[in-house]
């Protein structure tokens, strides 16, 4: 996915695709720049929320009625994945949590995102931030995996449960 810059970032010339390593990327046309935007993924940490018997699943605000997926976010540069997915899982939920394990890391190349998956065993009163639209609880028997993205965590944390 080529992101939409027109000019660089570095001198203002017109940015245009070239080939470099194998894959289109943007580069420059300025005569003494040599940037190169080379599109390297964005960090999203990912939280299987278990809520007592239950998974938690949201859905954000703009998405279809019957779309629910993982708390998820944007890893922070200051901040390790751990303590972004449990920034996420406050921001979000309201909930605080702790750690359990890392279920594994995903590449999501559609949006350019590297998910970086982690259980989470969360306690408290779920009170829905602003990014979301609902929330629904799952109990771990019944939670099935989807084809794709964090959907992914989810078939590799429950083939790894007792």
């Amino acid at each position: 996915m080529m992101p939409k810059f027109r000019f660089c970032p570095w001198c203002g010339d017109t940015l245009a695709p070239q080939h470099r390593d194998g894959l289109e990327r943007l580069v420059c046309t300025g005569a003494s720049c040599e940037y190169v935007h080379w599109g390297n993924p964005t960090p999203v940490v990912a939280a299987i929320v278990e809520h007592g018997e239950d998974v938690i699943l949201v859905r954000n605000q703009g998405w279809p009625e019957n779309w629910f997926g993982l708390v998820t976010g944007f890893l922070e540069r200051e901040e390790t994945p751990q303590a972004g997915v449990l920034r996420e899982l406050e921001e979000e939920l309201g909930l605080q949590g702790e750690v359990a394990g890392f279920v594994g890391h995903y590449p999501f190349p559609q949006r350019n995102e590297l998910i970086i998956a982690f259980h989470v065993r969360a306690h408290g009163e779920v009170n829905m931030g602003p990014e979301l639209a609902d929330y629904k609880r799952v109990p771990i028997v019944k939670l099935k995996p989807w084809p794709f993205a964090t959907g992914d965590a989810v078939r590799d944390w429950l083939a790894g449960r007792p």
